[in-house]
């Protein structure tokens, strides 16, 4: 779907970097900062912290938003809509600074917004972690910043808390903006968390590994989060199983392009997912 400049993994064994199917191409530059170090600010720089605390810093994020629908469609998009575009794209690379290690090393950073800054013009996040997670056996387990925990249902809940914790500042702050509340909201973020990461993966070969994971880490019944990961299969033309999900939220894109929903949207019928998802195999079997 519609969207700015959005970052691409870079080869693995570097963490991954996100890149949105509803987004163009473009990369990002993460940098892990040491405890003692401060986080970039001023010029492009965006905290976290101000993005969910200062409605200054909020606006001017959201501007950006508004500048970009209008330049490549030619029309003003609802401030609401705006909202959700804004949040989806800083959650999308924010969340898979936590997913991505998780599923790579089997390390879960914990994240608050005050340890996060974002450079969306240049394609650059900074964090510095307030520490991690990871298991027994890990060689990272003897760092003073480590908390070892004893298998991976309590790694998951710990790829949960941090998400949550970052989240729910934003959420606060972009959701009466988005005029959405409660369920709405915690249904974008578990879009976001698996949708960034099934992305990914696919990237990495390891699309069907992600699916199992993300069924363990959301499969429905984990609160704050709404709904699930919930992923399914379509058959295709040649009797070929083509994995799909249904979102749990709506990310608006069809107030702009009512032709243009995504192919996890609810509003997309089977029919016409087998023949988007058929097209692009095709397509990149091509290339």
């Amino acid at each position: 779907m519609g969207g700015p400049p959005c970052p691409s993994p870079p080869p693995p064994p570097r963490t991954p970097t996100p890149a949105s199917p509803r987004c163009r191409g473009g990369g990002l530059t993460v940098t892990e900062l040491g405890p003692g170090d401060t986080l970039p600010h001023g010029g492009n720089w965006t905290s976290a912290a101000a993005l969910a605390g200062d409605d200054a810093t909020l606006d001017a994020f959201l501007a950006w938003d508004d500048a970009q629908v209008l330049r490549d469609y030619g029309t003003r998009a609802r401030p609401d809509v705006i909202a959700s575009f804004g949040l989806h794209r800083y959650t999308w690379p924010a969340f898979l600074l936590i997913t991505a290690p998780w599923f790579l090393l089997r390390r879960v950073p914990r994240l608050p917004v005050t340890h996060v800054s974002y450079d969306r013009t240049a394609g650059r996040m900074a964090l510095r972690p307030a520490s991690f997670a990871c298991l027994p056996g890990d060689p990272a387990a003897a760092l003073p910043t480590a908390r070892v925990v004893p298998d991976e249902e309590a790694l998951r809940a710990e790829v949960r808390a941090a998400t949550a914790e970052h989240a729910e500042p934003l959420l606060a702050a972009f959701g009466p903006r988005m005029r959405r509340r409660g369920r709405a909201l915690w249904g974008m973020v578990t879009d976001e968390v698996v949708e960034g990461l099934w992305y990914v993966a696919h990237l990495l070969g390891e699309e069907e590994r992600a699916r199992r994971e993300l069924e363990l880490l959301l499969p429905g019944a984990t609160k704050p989060y709404a709904g699930a990961a919930a992923f399914r299969e379509l058959t295709g033309p040649d009797g070929e199983a083509l994995p799909t999900r249904d979102r749990v939220s709506c990310c608006m894109f069809y107030t702009v392009r009512p032709e243009d929903t995504c192919a996890t949207c609810p509003r997309t019928c089977d029919k016409e997912r087998v023949t988007r998802i058929s097209a692009t195999a095709t397509a990149v079997a091509a290339s």
